[in-house]
């Protein structure tokens, strides 16, 4: 075997190592749909990414994962949260729900998928802790219909004692020099306000969840 080749091999391995390594750190995960994902957007310039960086300026080493998936219904959600659950967590940050409601999806459905994936990451790993992200639907779907929807969230909040933002896109919806054209999807500055809305909730959280002696991942 040539040098050249060993040197392939050597690099390969590593690069092996190295990636079984990172999936083993304990992690933050952002579990939601477009608005998580950053449709339309770099990815550092999502709110995942946003609160990464305030992460590392507030000295917290955990390693921040986007699971933000366009499209991502509650059920669709569920479906992939085993897959999700294959690396350790220490926070799970739950931000579905928004497109059930423009759906229409009903919201007991809605609420039972929530539950679910509270239950599953609860069942694969209990020592992560849980934040839940309340979501509103648009009024065009009726009085009726946008009580109940808004209502999902503080009672699976309260349930399961997770803490709670009460709405993700608070001061971002609806204002449209923070949204992008189709006017649902964040601009990067209503990304950054998101983040602002997040993080009062999520730092206590990660406070709480103890030192980690790993770097993030860059």
């Amino acid at each position: 075997m040539t040098c050249k080749m060993l040197a392939a091999v050597a690099v390969f391995f590593g690069m092996l190592v190295q990636a079984r390594a990172t999936e083993a750190r304990p992690a933050v995960v952002f579990f939601g749909d477009s608005l998580t994902a950053g449709y339309g957007l770099d990815p550092e310039e999502a709110y995942p990414a946003v609160l990464a960086t305030r992460m590392r300026e507030a000295g917290l080493t955990l390693d921040v994962v986007n699971a933000g998936l366009s499209g991502d219904t509650t059920a669709a959600g569920l479906r992939r949260t085993a897959w999700v659950l294959r690396r350790p967590i220490a926070v799970f940050v739950l931000a579905l729900g928004g497109n059930d409601g423009l759906r229409g999806i009903p919201p007991q459905e809605t609420e039972r998928n929530l539950q679910a994936i509270i239950d599953a990451v609860r069942q694969a790993q209990p020592h992560a802790r849980l934040v839940l992200a309340g979501m509103q639907s648009p009024p065009n779907m009726g009085p009726d219909f946008t009580t109940a929807f808004r209502d999902i969230f503080p009672r699976l909040a309260k349930k399961n004692a997770v803490p709670f933002v009460p709405f993700l896109l608070a001061g971002v919806a609806g204002v449209p020099e923070l949204n992008q054209p189709d006017g649902i999807h964040p601009t990067a500055e209503g990304q950054r306000r998101i983040a602002e809305i997040v993080w009062p909730v999520l730092e206590p959280v990660l406070q709480a969840s103890g030192p980690v002696d790993t770097a993030p991942t860059p």
